[in-house]
């Protein structure tokens, strides 16, 4: 299952309490989100130039009519163009149409831009053991995250369409709001073909049965436990250690206002 259901939490802070940061004029939280889901898609141009070891060698059933073989055949090139555009087009990707859609909601340079994250994946820890040998190891961690870093933004995505249209919000921009949730959509349109062919890949793999130095073991024996790793890292881990940023930095924004202990605890109780 790739749906956001497996997602422990939704996104922090919530719609309620966004819209109520915006109405006091706090939108840096927000500004701050697209500018840097926009700089994370850019870096997502990187996928184009990844070549996967070839997996056949490694497993037993014939690959090549399946997702796992065509991997080298377009999908990544497809998936990093998507992102971060193709360098032989004038056309825009998804990093600009984040920055759009942004600049449409708060004006051009309205705050500054923030620093962004290195690493949005789970880094690989000593316990993960893996059957296969680490090149091929690799390329599948890396699929499950970026799989994963996909749902996540399913999440971001509707609520970010939800902000946007919201007609208490954004009054004197109504148009370049909506506008602004229509490039939201878009993108997610083409997402939902990554988490197709990413679901599919993964899907693949579990079914497969691999050749190992001592005889052969099936794709979900090894699989399963990395991907309930993976899921619990983006879907709890992550989502702890943001809200506990966010909320340090959202209080003592809050504290410039006047009547602030009342304003943040106003914003707390709209907690999920």
């Amino acid at each position: 299952d790739c749906s956001v259901q497996i997602l422990k939490y939704g996104n922090y802070p919530n719609f309620d309490q966004a819209k109520y940061l915006l109405s006091l004029g706090e939108g840096t939280f927000f500004w701050n989100s697209l500018t840097i889901t926009g700089v994370i898609e850019a870096r997502g141009r990187a996928l184009a130039e990844i070549t996967a070891p070839d997996f056949q060698k490694i497993i037993k059933e014939d690959i090549s009519e399946t997702a796992t073989g065509h991997m080298n055949k377009g999908l990544f090139v497809a998936h990093g163009f998507d992102e971060g555009g193709d360098p032989d087009s004038d056309q825009g990707a998804h990093d600009q149409m984040w920055f759009a859609a942004r600049d449409l909601l708060f004006g051009k340079d309205a705050y500054p831009i923030p620093e962004v994250p290195d690493n949005i994946g789970r880094p690989v820890e000593e316990e993960d053991k893996w059957p296969i040998p680490m090149e091929y190891a690799g390329i599948v961690d890396f699929l499950m995250n970026v799989l994963m870093i996909e749902v996540r933004a399913e999440c971001f995505f509707q609520f970010s369409m939800n902000i946007a249209a919201c007609e208490d919000l954004f009054k004197d921009r109504r148009e370049d709001a909506l506008l602004a949730a229509e490039m939201v959509r878009r993108i997610r349109q083409d997402e939902a073909v990554h988490v197709a062919y990413l679901n599919l890949i993964v899907s693949e793999l579990r079914a497969f049965t691999f050749k190992t130095e001592t005889g052969e073991i099936l794709g979900s024996d090894f699989i399963d436990s990395h991907w309930n790793k993976m899921v619990k890292w983006h879907g709890e881990d992550i989502h702890h250690e943001f809200k506990d940023q966010r909320i340090e930095i959202l209080e003592d924004t809050l504290k410039n206002h006047g009547n602030a202990d009342s304003v943040i605890k106003g914003f707390h109780q709209l907690a999920s």
